[in-house]
């Protein structure tokens, strides 16, 4: 077996890739997310070496072995998905975590370049994917306002009146129910999901508090990312 020389350069790919897998772990930890810094640098680190590591075994074994340069890389990418799998919840209708579990994927692929030697590529790619999340993320959010669309997720006893309880509610608030879910948890609680659109001048916080007044609902949760305000009573 070839023997490992640890050499400046090697030291240069993994300094790197800390540095770039953290930027992008950096902006998940600011929003809270599962996997956020350490899990994205890790993960940027470990790739790197499962593609440094293949690198020397190409040139200590390629005379003698036939082997697959991309064999190592194809690897982590499958596996990398388990990872992703988990940070991805379902919650009634709307599903949570795909885009870090997308970082997380793309982080791979960059720890996979840096250990290939693609330095620049490996840079241009982080910034990408910072504008992406950043710039991109906020575009959403304006859109959204402009849209003036709101998903709610309400968590009540399951008896029968609480839809027409809401639906009174939204409608003094003067926001119309473009669709309606209702999943039944079990004999006692139900879930449900609402599609609202609300005119100029709506007052999420009266809605929120009205609806709290109602008997029998335990949480109401916004699902869509506008306000972001869960209120448990």
């Amino acid at each position: 077996m070839p023997q490992i020389m640890v050499s400046s350069d090697m030291l240069i790919k993994l300094l790197l890739s800390c540095v770039l897998g953290g930027l992008i772990g950096l902006e998940r930890e600011r929003v809270n997310r599962p996997a956020g810094f350490r899990t994205h640098m890790l993960v940027s680190v470990g790739a790197t070496l499962v593609m440094m590591i293949n690198s020397v075994m190409i040139s200590g074994y390629g005379d003698t072995v036939n082997l697959d340069p991309g064999r190592f890389g194809a690897a982590v990418i499958s596996g990398i998905g388990f990872l992703g799998a988990g940070t991805i919840i379902k919650e009634g209708n709307s599903v949570k975590g795909l885009t870090t579990a997308a970082s997380l994927w793309t982080v791979a692929c960059i720890g996979l370049a840096i250990g290939a030697g693609y330095y620049a590529i490996s840079a241009i790619t982080t910034l990408t994917v910072f504008i992406i999340l950043e710039v991109f993320a906020r575009m959403e959010k304006s859109i959204l306002r402009k849209r003036r669309q709101l998903i709610l997720r309400i968590v009540s006893e399951n008896t029968p009146g609480q839809i027409g309880k809401i639906g009174d509610v939204t409608g003094f608030h003067k926001c119309l129910i473009q669709d309606i879910d209702l999943d039944h948890q079990s004999d006692r609680t139900a879930v449900i999901t609402i599609a609202l659109k609300f005119q100029k001048g709506f007052d999420l916080a009266g809605l929120m508090d009205d609806l709290s007044s109602l008997s029998g609902l335990h949480s109401v949760e916004q699902v869509t990312p506008l306000y972001q305000r869960t209120v448990d009573f």
